[in-house]
């Protein structure tokens, strides 16, 4: 079975402990000021609830640990070598790798694999589009129309001004007339990549949205891209395309201000609410399909109620 090898991460964020799933109950302790280990029985439990095999684990950390970013530390990347050992009962050589990316500033799930191998074969079935993806978002506004794909080219493009940065941005394949009666085809720009977005808006009050996003592709910055400039409902504490041309904390309407308990001074501490909820891999061999949800944050849950938005069913 080609999954054996893949171990699924789940983390957790904005919480006050780190819970370590382990057949081998050897300490870990990584900011953290509780452990619950869990032995055989309780792992045979979780892994028939969620269809994985006892070979398959599931960790979750706290907010601070990053996936891997070049110069810092205190990554995912970093505490592999530890997480191997872990998983492997201490043993020398033991090696994790990374199946796919989730950009620093989201919450969710993550695919770990023990061999190279089957981590090429979960990129493999990223790339041919054959893994479903599922994430929740709130939005600053409800997207018209509730529901549909996003299909425009994604570019990183210079800002210039008092602040020169750089971002991605849209890079559309088609232009209103100069009549404003139609659409001309505009010639793709080389550098853009393909970007393919499903939504759907599955709830929405007070000026904000609970959006379900499907991404078909995976270009940097993908959602909020979309989301903020396509849509133009930027998602809740993205201070980065909340504004295009300039780095300044997201501005609130009053209202939402209202419901959230903050004045504008403060909104630059608000935590960026997106979520990878939900993972599937296809079975193989005649073997289910391998599925994964991991629960939303505290603060997420916490802002759905301020806003008076239902909380989404279990899946």
């Amino acid at each position: 079975m080609k999954y054996v090898n893949i171990f699924l991460f789940v983390l957790y964020f904005y919480i006050e402990y780190i819970y370590l799933i382990s057949l081998c109950p050897v300490p870990f302790i990584l900011n953290c000021t509780k452990i619950t280990y869990f032995g055989k029985k309780e792992i045979a439990q979780i892994a028939q609830k969620l269809h994985l095999s006892l070979d398959i684990l599931t960790y979750s950390f706290p907010c601070s640990i990053l996936i891997d970013v070049d110069g810092i530390r205190n990554s995912i990347v970093e505490c592999l070598p530890l997480l191997a050992k872990i998983t492997d009962g201490m043993q020398a050589g033991a090696q994790l790798h990374l199946c796919h990316s989730l950009e620093k500033e989201n919450t969710g799930a993550l695919i770990l694999a023990k061999t190279e191998e089957a981590a090429e074969h979960v990129q493999t079935l990223i790339r041919s589009h054959k893994v479903e993806r599922k994430y929740l978002a709130v939005t600053v506004g409800v997207p018209v129309p509730s529901e549909g794909v996003i299909d425009i080219p994604i570019i990183e493009k210079e800002v210039t001004g008092p602040q020169p940065h750089f971002k991605m941005g849209l890079s559309p394949l088609f232009k209103v007339s100069e009549e404003g009666d139609g659409v001309t085809r505009v010639r793709a720009h080389r550098q853009a990549h393909s970007a393919v977005t499903q939504y759907r808006v599955l709830d929405s009050t007070s000026g904000c949205s609970l959006v379900e996003l499907q991404p078909v592709t995976g270009v940097k910055n993908q959602l909020r891209v979309h989301m903020a400039l396509a849509l133009t409902c930027p998602i809740l504490g993205d201070h980065k395309y909340a504004h295009w041309n300039k780095l300044a904390p997201q501005k609130l309407p009053e209202g939402i201000l209202r419901r959230l308990g903050l004045v504008q001074s403060k909104t630059r501490y608000l935590p960026l609410h997106l979520h990878s909820r939900r993972i599937i891999l296809p079975g193989v061999k005649g073997h289910s399909d391998i599925t994964v949800s991991c629960p939303l944050p505290k603060y997420f849950t916490n802002t759905l109620k301020r806003l008076q938005i239902p909380l989404p069913g279990k899946e």
